[in-house]
């Protein structure tokens, strides 16, 4: 079943969206909290974004730029902002479409139903792991956070995903290791140690310099 994220602040508009394309089998949520929208997206992983231009506290443009950092879900534009500008904000901000309110609810079901054709006739899941607003996209091995992003080394995106995928438990360095190189034989335990302090040094350039603890004598945790 595909799921769609619905942006839009007026709730009884939300709602009408919702029950309409709920009847086609879409698994259909709106947002309600307008300064999480990305938890929010992250959460639910859509398949599909609506989102209307005027919004409280940043508008369609700012979260549409946010969404395409970490994903390449189609979105889509519904608003009643429907001059040539907005339009062409909305597409080169990385919208793919744009249908102006008020719309004929079998059209925009008509133009959900052809995005999804296009986009999903071979892929695709959304592949984030997301851990107090700092994300791992696992499709491209890059990290954001507040806005930042970095490039990870193979090996640094390894221990990262095996760390946050355990968020909470202690990882022992004979895990990670094993996680690496598939042995924790006749690898040098130093080697383990340079990957960390690699990786700690550019988390610390994200301003996460106690993201990975220690716990000495067994391993690391984020906590």
């Amino acid at each position: 079943m595909y799921k769609i994220m619905i942006i839009e602040d007026d709730i009884s508009i939300a709602e009408t969206i919702k029950n309409h394309l709920s009847k086609w089998d879409f698994d259909v949520s709106y947002v309600t909290d307008f300064k999480s929208i990305i938890e929010c997206f992250i959460q639910f992983e859509p398949h599909l974004v609506l989102i209307d231009i005027i919004l409280p506290f940043y508008n369609g443009f700012y979260w549409c730029n946010e969404i395409r950092k970490i994903s390449k879900v189609p979105i889509m534009f519904i608003s009643s902002a429907s001059d040539n500008m907005n339009i062409i904000m909305a597409i080169n901000m990385g919208g793919d479409d744009f249908i102006e309110k008020p719309f004929d609810l079998n059209v925009l079901t008509a133009k959900v139903h052809a995005l999804i054709r296009r986009t999903y006739s071979f892929v695709s899941n959304i592949n984030l792991i997301e851990h107090k607003g700092v994300i791992l996209n696992l499709n491209n091995t890059t990290l954001l956070y507040q806005n930042k992003k970095i490039e990870l080394t193979k090996n640094e995106y390894k221990i990262l995903q095996l760390l946050m995928e355990n968020a909470g438990r202690v990882v022992s360095r004979e895990e990670i290791m094993q996680h690496l190189w598939q042995s924790d034989s006749f690898i040098d335990d130093n080697t383990l140690t340079v990957n960390i302090t690699r990786l700690r040094k550019k988390l610390a350039e994200l301003g996460l310099e106690n993201f990975i603890k220690t716990k000495k004598g067994i391993g690391y945790i984020i906590e």
